[in-house]
Protein backbone atom coordinates (compact mmCIF):
# COMPACT_ATOMS: atom_id res chain seq x y z
CA UNK A 1 0.00 0.00 0.00
CA UNK A 2 1.32 3.37 -0.90
CA UNK A 3 0.53 6.70 -2.46
CA UNK A 4 -0.07 7.63 -6.07
CA UNK A 5 2.77 6.51 -8.32
CA UNK A 6 3.54 3.27 -6.43
CA UNK A 7 2.89 1.08 -9.50
CA UNK A 8 5.18 3.24 -11.64
CA UNK A 9 7.89 3.06 -8.98
CA UNK A 10 7.74 -0.73 -8.82
CA UNK A 11 7.80 -1.08 -12.62
CA UNK A 12 10.82 1.24 -12.80
CA UNK A 13 12.63 -0.80 -10.16
CA UNK A 14 11.79 -4.02 -12.00
CA UNK A 15 13.31 -2.57 -15.20
CA UNK A 16 16.54 -1.80 -13.34
CA UNK A 17 16.78 -4.89 -11.12
CA UNK A 18 14.91 -7.44 -13.26
CA UNK A 19 13.71 -10.65 -11.62
CA UNK A 20 15.52 -9.78 -8.40
CA UNK A 21 12.64 -7.51 -7.42
CA UNK A 22 9.77 -9.71 -8.67
CA UNK A 23 7.88 -11.28 -5.74
CA UNK A 24 7.93 -15.10 -5.84
CA UNK A 25 6.29 -17.75 -3.71
CA UNK A 26 3.56 -15.59 -2.22
CA UNK A 27 0.69 -13.43 -3.45
CA UNK A 28 1.68 -9.80 -3.93
CA UNK A 29 -0.80 -6.99 -4.44
CA UNK A 30 -0.07 -3.29 -4.77
CA UNK A 31 -2.72 -0.76 -3.93
CA UNK A 32 -2.37 2.96 -4.47
CA UNK A 33 -4.41 4.35 -1.60
CA UNK A 34 -6.23 7.64 -1.70
CA UNK A 35 -8.99 8.99 0.53
CA UNK A 36 -11.05 6.54 2.57
CA UNK A 37 -11.16 2.81 1.84
CA UNK A 38 -13.60 0.60 3.77
CA UNK A 39 -12.50 -2.98 4.45
CA UNK A 40 -14.50 -5.74 6.14
CA UNK A 41 -13.09 -5.17 9.64
CA UNK A 42 -11.56 -1.69 9.47
CA UNK A 43 -11.49 1.60 7.61
CA UNK A 44 -8.33 2.99 6.07
CA UNK A 45 -7.99 6.75 5.64
CA UNK A 46 -5.14 8.45 3.82
CA UNK A 47 -4.00 12.01 3.37
CA UNK A 48 -1.00 13.39 1.48
CA UNK A 49 1.98 14.37 3.62
CA UNK A 50 4.90 16.73 3.16
CA UNK A 51 7.83 14.69 1.85
CA UNK A 52 7.38 13.81 -1.82
CA UNK A 53 4.49 13.96 -4.30
CA UNK A 54 3.41 10.42 -3.47
CA UNK A 55 3.86 10.51 0.33
CA UNK A 56 0.77 9.61 2.33
CA UNK A 57 -0.12 9.05 5.94
CA UNK A 58 -2.40 6.17 6.99
CA UNK A 59 -5.10 5.94 9.64
CA UNK A 60 -6.52 2.52 10.42
CA UNK A 61 -9.75 2.54 12.45
CA UNK A 62 -11.51 -0.52 13.78
CA UNK A 63 -15.10 -0.71 15.00
CA UNK A 64 -15.34 0.83 18.44
CA UNK A 65 -13.12 3.74 17.49
CA UNK A 66 -9.58 2.44 18.13
CA UNK A 67 -7.13 3.99 15.68
CA UNK A 68 -3.52 3.58 14.61
CA UNK A 69 -1.84 6.29 12.51
CA UNK A 70 1.39 5.90 10.55
CA UNK A 71 3.20 8.78 8.92
CA UNK A 72 6.06 7.39 6.88
CA UNK A 73 8.51 10.16 5.95
CA UNK A 74 7.02 13.60 6.51
CA UNK A 75 7.68 17.08 7.71
CA UNK A 76 5.29 18.99 9.98
CA UNK A 77 1.97 19.49 8.18
CA UNK A 78 -1.71 19.88 9.04
CA UNK A 79 -2.64 16.58 7.36
CA UNK A 80 -0.66 14.44 9.81
CA UNK A 81 -2.33 16.24 12.70
CA UNK A 82 -5.76 15.68 11.14
CA UNK A 83 -5.07 11.97 10.58
CA UNK A 84 -3.73 11.53 14.10
CA UNK A 85 -6.58 13.29 15.98
CA UNK A 86 -7.25 11.20 19.09
CA UNK A 87 -5.32 8.17 17.79
CA UNK A 88 -4.57 5.38 20.23
CA UNK A 89 -1.12 5.00 18.69
CA UNK A 90 0.69 7.50 16.47
CA UNK A 91 3.76 6.16 14.66
CA UNK A 92 6.03 8.93 13.40
CA UNK A 93 9.42 8.89 11.76
CA UNK A 94 12.11 10.75 13.65
CA UNK A 95 15.14 10.60 11.41
CA UNK A 96 17.56 12.97 13.04
CA UNK A 97 18.26 14.80 16.31
CA UNK A 98 17.20 18.43 16.84
CA UNK A 99 20.31 20.11 15.52
CA UNK A 100 20.40 18.08 12.29
CA UNK A 101 16.97 18.93 10.83
CA UNK A 102 16.48 17.95 7.18
CA UNK A 103 13.49 19.13 5.13
CA UNK A 104 10.89 16.42 4.69
CA UNK A 105 11.72 14.64 7.96
CA UNK A 106 10.86 15.09 11.62
CA UNK A 107 13.13 15.70 14.56
CA UNK A 108 12.17 14.84 18.17
CA UNK A 109 10.46 18.01 19.42
CA UNK A 110 8.56 18.40 16.14
CA UNK A 111 7.27 14.83 16.46
CA UNK A 112 6.26 15.71 20.03
CA UNK A 113 4.46 18.81 18.79
CA UNK A 114 2.44 16.73 16.31
CA UNK A 115 1.56 14.26 19.07
CA UNK A 116 0.48 17.09 21.39
CA UNK A 117 -1.58 18.92 18.77
CA UNK A 118 -3.30 15.72 17.62
CA UNK A 119 -4.17 14.67 21.19
CA UNK A 120 -2.98 11.13 20.49
CA UNK A 121 -2.70 8.72 23.40
CA UNK A 122 0.71 7.18 22.65
CA UNK A 123 3.59 8.16 20.38
CA UNK A 124 5.94 5.63 18.81
CA UNK A 125 9.03 7.06 17.10
CA UNK A 126 10.88 5.11 14.41
CA UNK A 127 13.18 5.45 11.36
CA UNK A 128 16.21 6.67 13.30
CA UNK A 129 19.35 7.58 11.35
CA UNK A 130 22.66 6.66 13.09
CA UNK A 131 23.25 10.14 14.63
CA UNK A 132 20.16 9.55 16.80
CA UNK A 133 22.14 6.97 18.79
CA UNK A 134 24.25 9.77 20.22
CA UNK A 135 21.38 11.99 21.42
CA UNK A 136 18.68 11.95 24.09
CA UNK A 137 15.64 11.85 21.83
CA UNK A 138 13.22 11.33 24.72
CA UNK A 139 14.30 14.56 26.39
CA UNK A 140 13.56 16.53 23.24
CA UNK A 141 10.19 14.85 22.56
CA UNK A 142 9.09 15.46 26.17
CA UNK A 143 9.53 19.20 25.65
CA UNK A 144 6.34 19.03 23.58
CA UNK A 145 4.45 15.85 24.51
CA UNK A 146 3.71 14.56 28.00
CA UNK A 147 1.95 11.34 26.97
CA UNK A 148 3.50 7.91 26.60
CA UNK A 149 6.50 7.91 24.25
CA UNK A 150 8.05 4.75 22.83
CA UNK A 151 11.29 4.52 20.86
CA UNK A 152 10.98 1.71 18.31
CA UNK A 153 13.40 -1.20 18.30
CA UNK A 154 13.83 -3.98 15.77
CA UNK A 155 11.20 -6.74 16.15
CA UNK A 156 9.26 -4.72 18.73
CA UNK A 157 5.58 -5.56 19.08
CA UNK A 158 3.04 -3.00 20.31
CA UNK A 159 -0.55 -3.72 21.27
CA UNK A 160 -2.96 -1.08 19.95
CA UNK A 161 -6.29 -2.28 21.32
Amino acid sequence: MGGPGLHDLLHGLQKVFGRWIVPEGYPFHLHEAKGMIPFENFILKTLPLTHSESSIGLRVEIPGGKALVYSGDTDYCENIIELAKGADLLILECSLPEEMKVEGHLFPSLAGRIARESLCKRLLLTHFYPPCDEHDLMRDVKKEFTGEIILAEDLMEIRVC
